[in-house]
């Protein structure tokens, strides 16, 4: 048995970071892995997909040469080189990652982890070791969710792993879920001229980012050609020779060559043995306190199990706070101000609470909308689509909320969540100077509308 101060099981985007995190603490730390270094994120989810939405973007950007004044004939595209460009990120970064945790003097275990007590991690696979800790984080993350009624194939009926797989495209393909993960994967497809149909229960594409949000990426896909049905229910996806189809509730079937059923994700907390370490779930969920502790004390846990957001950069916050935590360092998460992206062409991004949110916590509050249209550098790189919106309390000027959809989206919403996180107001987000012509001056236009006092927006007309 070897014996260490903190076993971290997983070695996602929240266990090499809590590794890392102890390891700088001068703890002994072991990271217990069963697959690739980096997890999900970086081989089956955010990396690999956003190179491939990066290739997408350059088609799309190819096809509007012409509006810059550049002639250049119809892209050819050749997935399989982009799927080995893909691959290629990704093993560089892995590779990189692997050197950066060994670096940091922490062990890593190549095999499933699962526990025999509270202290005592067994280690299945490449390398077959017990190992005893000390402290515990539990950072395993999280799966495709599959479907009885329509299981996964991998040939014609994907998941949003098996469809990263893919080395030649598709002429059609019907997506499942209408979340995040489905229109990232029908902006990249539809750019690259593939037929998407997007299938959705609720009654309009991305719902959790609001209905304002959701109508203005609808709008954009269907100028794109993408075809979304809402409010239908998938009965069954029956394979035929052709392809596949896609059976609907009162409603004609829809045909495509391939599916991607993308409707929510499975916690990988039922194979680990919780009950050998006194821990229970939720459906899944490992409830933990703002310290990232569990109900069984020096044990934590982080990321996806937790059941608060499934997001990369939430998980390695958790992971920080786990790991300093267990090593005596106090330190606590605040979720009020998370940054989500959805990688769309245009990109959506949000932090705080949307509008419909505030007014269900029955805040006062005011908005500042500002469209890219009206900006110079927006209208220099023909990126003219979307917005920015800035929600803020009425009654204080604190800005509680901003919504962007827009190119560059990912990046211009940090601003947000940092004057979230510090709780500063409309009046320190306008008296900011930002560099012009950017994107993100969009912040400082919609602070100044919010606030009544637009300088290159029309002011309200009075009554």
């Amino acid at each position: 048995m070897q014996k260490f101060d903190v076993i971290v099981i997983g070695g996602g985007p929240g266990g090499y970071v809590a590794a890392i995190k102890a390891a700088q603490l001068n703890a002994k730390v072991a990271l217990v892995e069963s697959l690739e270094m980096g997890g999900t994120c970086l081989n089956r989810g955010c990396i690999p997909s956003k190179t491939l939405l990066a290739n997408a973007h350059l088609a799309h950007q190819i096809r509007h040469a012409d509006e810059f004044g550049i002639e250049v004939s119809e892209p050819k595209i050749h997935f399989d080189q982009m799927a080995n460009r893909k691959n290629s990120v990704v093993s560089k970064i892995r590779s990189s990652l692997t050197k950066l945790v060994e670096a940091n003097q922490v062990k890593i275990f190549r095999g499933f982890g699962k526990f025999t007590d509270p202290k005592t991690i067994k280690v299945i696979g490449e390398d077959n070791e017990v190992l005893h800790g000390g402290k515990i984080i539990i950072a395993t993350g999280s799966e495709p969710k599959e479907i009885p009624a329509f299981p996964f194939d991998h040939e014609k009926i994907l998941s949003s792993t098996s469809i990263l797989q893919l080395e030649t495209l598709p002429k059609s393909l019907a997506i499942v879920g209408g979340g995040y993960i489905g229109c990232e994967f029908a902006s990249c497809f539809a750019d690259l001229g593939v037929e998407i149909h997007i299938l959705e229960a609720m009654n309009s594409i991305i719902p959790a980012q609001g209905p304002e949000l959701a109508g203005e990426l609808t709008k954009i896909f269907e100028k794109k050609g993408i075809q979304i049905h809402t409010q239908v229910m998938v009965e069954g996806i029956d394979k035929t020779d052709k392809g596949v189809t896609v059976k609907l509730k009162d409603a004609p079937p829809v045909h495509a060559e391939m599916a991607l059923v993308s409707i929510g994700r499975s916690l990988n907390t039922d194979k680990i043995g919780l009950e050998a370490a006194g821990l229970t779930t939720n459906r899944g969920v490992i409830e933990t306190n703002e310290r990232m502790e569990t109900e069984v004390s020096e044990i934590y846990a982080i990321g996806d199990i937790t059941g608060q957001w499934m997001l990369a950069h939430v998980a390695s916050h958790q992971g920080l706070v786990a790991a300093s935590n267990a090593l005596g360092v106090p330190a606590k998460m605040h979720y009020n101000a998370v940054p989500a992206v959805v990688f769309t062409n245009p990109e959506i991004a949000t932090v705080g609470l949307l509008p419909h949110e505030a007014a269900e916590k029955k805040i006062d509050y005011k908005i500042g909308k500002y469209p890219f249209m009206a900006l110079g550098k927006s209208q220099a790189t023909n990126e003219t689509s979307g917005f920015v919106q800035i929600v803020a309390d009425k009654k204080t000027n604190q800005v509680i909320g901003g919504q962007v959809i827009g190119h560059e989206a990912s990046a211009i919403i940090a601003e947000l969540a940092l004057a979230i996180r510090c709780e500063l107001t409309l009046d320190d987000v306008a008296d900011t100077i930002h560099a012009h012509p950017t994107v993100a001056e969009a912040w400082l236009e919609a602070a100044l509308v919010a606030n009544d006092t637009p300088i290159h927006f029309p002011p309200k007309r009075k009554k």
